[in-house]
């Protein structure tokens, strides 16, 4: 249970990222310690990568439900970590490609 609701505070992280991202003027950074880039319609493009945000909040949220099942040392959790480290790739996968179709 204490498992769970540690997932849940890292999605509600997500989320909070996400909401921060929506009401932004200027335009944000996906990675830590890289600058944004140059954009030409920063209130589209905040609101792009907001939703991608959101979207992976909710999409961890579900992939961590089962922690509510398992029993401690479950090989069950193997799946889970791939789960994430899928989310997470696909994430910069996303993206990616958003930066890429609102870059100057």
């Amino acid at each position: 249970m204490i498992g769970f609701i540690i997932w849940s505070l890292v999605a509600a992280l997500f989320a909070g990222v996400g909401l921060s991202t929506w009401k932004s003027d200027e335009a944000v950074g996906f990675f830590t310690f890289v600058k944004p880039p140059v954009i030409r319609d920063a209130k589209a493009y905040n609101h792009a990568v907001s939703v991608l945000w959101m979207v992976s909040a909710v999409l961890l949220e579900m992939i961590g439900i089962p922690l509510l099942l398992l029993e401690q040392n479950s090989p069950m959790f193997i799946p889970i970590i791939f789960a994430v480290v899928v989310l997470i790739i696909g994430m910069i996968i996303v993206y990616l490609r958003l930066e890429a179709k609102y870059r100057e």
